[in-house]
């Protein structure tokens, strides 16, 4: 039995299944809002998970000039650091499932881990696309990485705390400094707009300039694995920002504490949704541009705020 119940976290919930469910929920949410906003119908509820099943039931086509082992296993490692991440975000109590000091610099280095097996898949597909894309993707990373960082490292700063759960139970005791960290959460949520690769920052995978950008020589199950992690990806830092600034889950526990979950991860998801639908895809240049004009300076002067309010406590 001891044995068993890692397994269901990993295979049920709060891993595969569940972030799997969720995620393709989303991503109907996602099209239908889209939809609704351009005067379409949109597709029905269960379209994302017919896609998904159409996609892994299609022949998997490798590239002749392909390492084939490396183009097999990249989207299985990206699904398997975006699982790993939501074990140490607080889901159905104040404390995750599994927490430490620093699991909050833990959880920024797995979901790094996706963005290198998009670059990885598009360099080893040996197509010009996906070379491109491949190197927009790394390109941008220099663009979001810095100010993602430096946003929560802020909320780190103030709750004197490197542990996600022990930084959402202070802003749960403190709800009052979630208001003074607006400009990193704004912060946050743009660069993690970059790390999804969405619109306005979607360059990397443009299908109107480069196909399928990175995955253009992906097809089949390694596809539908691709797509589904990214959605996943979504989730997760939907839950990663919620806890870090939105104070996380408070005193709920149990059923409580998850239907608040479902919520503050749904409203961040939203922000982000919007975000695509309102805005129009920007340069790569454009991107890292206004990363380090604009993002990094908030981010800045958050973790200065947040310092002084730290000396002034």
């Amino acid at each position: 039995m001891d044995a068993i119940i890692p397994l269901l976290y990993i295979a049920v919930f709060p891993g595969f299944i569940f972030l799997g469910v969720y995620a393709l929920l989303m991503q109907w949410v996602d099209r239908k809002l889209s939809a609704v906003m351009q005067n379409r119908v949109g597709p029905p509820i269960y379209q994302p998970l017919a896609d998904f099943i159409k996609l892994i039931s299609k022949e998997v086509v490798i590239p002749e000039n392909a390492d084939v082992i490396l183009f097999k296993s990249l989207p299985y490692v990206a699904m398997a650091s975006i699982i790993t991440s939501i074990f140490m975000i607080p889901i159905w109590d104040g404390k995750a499932l599994v927490s430490f000091e620093g699991d909050i610099m833990v959880v920024m280095y797995l979901l790094i881990i996706p963005t290198v097996t998009f670059f990885l898949a598009g360099w080893s597909s040996t197509s010009p696309y996906s070379t491109i894309g491949s190197m927009r993707v790394m390109t941008q990373l220099f663009g979001y990485e810095v100010p993602l960082f430096m946003s929560f490292a802020g909320c780190a700063i103030l709750a004197g705390s490197w542990s996600i759960s022990g930084i959402a139970a202070y802003f749960s005791a403190n709800p009052w400094f979630i208001l003074l960290n607006l400009p990193g959460f704004i912060a946050a949520l743009l660069a993690a707009e970059g790390k999804l690769e969405r619109v306005p920052f979607d360059t990397p995978h443009a299908k109107n300039e480069l196909v399928g950008g990175q995955f253009t020589e992906y097809s089949g199950r390694l596809l539908a694995i691709f797509l589904l992690s990214i959605d996943m990806e979504m989730i997760v830092l939907a839950a990663f920002i919620s806890a870090v600034f939105l104070g996380g889950l408070g005193s709920f526990t149990g059923l409580a504490g998850f239907i608040l979950f479902i919520i503050k991860t749904f409203f961040v998801c939203f922000i982000l949704i919007l975000f695509k639908a309102l805005m129009a895809r920007v340069r790569v240049d454009q991107m890292l541009k206004f990363s380090w004009k604009w993002l990094v300076p908030v981010s800045a002067l958050q973790i200065l705020i947040d310092i002084l309010l730290k000396v002034n406590i």
